[in-house]
């Protein structure tokens, strides 16, 4: 039996679910989610909160293995629709900067030409000093369009140059220096 998947999920006041077929549908006063259900799962919304069940007890190993992941799912869409998420990422080296034009984030990376990066549909992008935030009601998305960005300057390890999750330690390494004087 799946442990998380057995947990109710909580609907706040103002978030509505519709389940038509096999398509779930939240609303909230950020925005609309909709995502397809399995086959083998139902979810059932009662009294203010939300319970994922698969179709029989007894499923097969991989169906309940997905039974938690589903009700992860529906919980952050849930989330996504009433709080929204945010990804703070950190800009670190000389002559790195960050700006928001339009919808498009414009990075100087040292590289020969700036990077320009469009949002996603539904993610928006803000910048302050050297912080990035990357927002959305999905969570998904938010977390790829991060990943993205992360990706075209990771930190290196021996300066610590490039662009960091908020909080992220990057393990610095000693250089040529440090190691030709220890002898």
């Amino acid at each position: 039996m799946s442990r998380i998947g057995q947990k109710p999920i909580p609907i706040p006041a103002g978030v509505t679910m519709d389940i038509t077929g096999q398509t779930l549908t939240v609303r909230g006063h950020k925005g609309v989610l909709t995502r397809l259900v399995p086959l083998f799962f139902t979810v059932r919304v009662a009294a203010g909160e939300a319970v994922v069940t698969p179709e029989t007890p007894e499923a097969a190993g991989q169906h309940r293995a997905r039974w938690g992941l589903l009700r992860a799912l529906v919980a952050n869409m849930v989330v996504g629709v009433s709080e929204g998420f945010a990804k703070r990422l950190t800009i670190e080296g000389v002559g790195y900067r960050a700006e928001v034009q339009g919808s498009d984030l414009v990075l100087a990376l040292g590289f020969s030409h700036p990077v320009r990066m469009s949002a996603p549909a539904g993610i928006v992008f803000g910048v302050a000093k050297n912080v990035i935030t990357v927002s959305g009601i999905d969570k998904e998305m938010v977390g790829q369009a991060a990943a993205s960005i992360r990706a075209l300057k990771r930190p290196e390890p021996y300066k610590g140059k490039g662009i960091l999750y908020e909080g992220e330690v990057v393990r610095r390494k000693a250089g040529k220096k440090a190691v030709a004087s220890a002898k």
